[in-house]
């Protein structure tokens, strides 16, 4: 398999969980980096790529992480090593400033956000179910991230 420096898992829903999991292996073998968004980090578990190992997800799928062996924490990017796993969706920006960061430095980090005028104001504090009022989060009860 070709080098690569950067593998990000994306989870398509179509191939299967195990056909996935063994292309994350294989790739992981020889990738410098690691990373997901999103549930991308529980199929990171599902191929033991997070055996022991501290990761995130969205809050609806963190339950999901343990029964892989992976440490779940609420945090929205999470490193270890050759790993970074980001939570939902908006996390994914954050994480690839933080990869920028140790792979071009910090300055070019920086670079890349202020030419991406990346300076999140979010009009609600509603971001996390810490947060949310109880009507907001009520539709998050109903969502089902399983991997089977």
């Amino acid at each position: 398999m070709a080098q690569r420096t950067v593998l990000v898992v994306l989870f398509d829903g179509v191939q299967t969980v195990e056909t996935l999991a063994a292309r994350a292996r294989a790739a992981d073998a020889t990738s410098t980096w690691t990373t997901s968004v999103c549930t991308g980090s529980l199929l990171l578990a599902a191929a033991g790529l997070r055996d022991g190992r501290r990761a995130t997800s969205p809050w609806p799928a963190l339950d999901q992480l343990k029964p892989f062996g992976a440490e779940p924490t609420g945090e929205r990017v999470v490193t270890g090593g050759k790993y970074v796993t980001a939570a939902g969706v908006s996390a994914g920006i954050d994480m690839a400033l933080t990869l920028l960061g140790r792979i071009a430095g910090d300055v070019r980090a920086q670079t890349v956000q202020l030419a991406a005028e990346y300076d999140p104001q979010p009009p609600y504090d509603a971001g996390s179910p810490v947060k949310a009022s109880a009507a907001v989060d009520a539709p998050r009860a109903r969502s089902r991230f399983i991997l089977t």
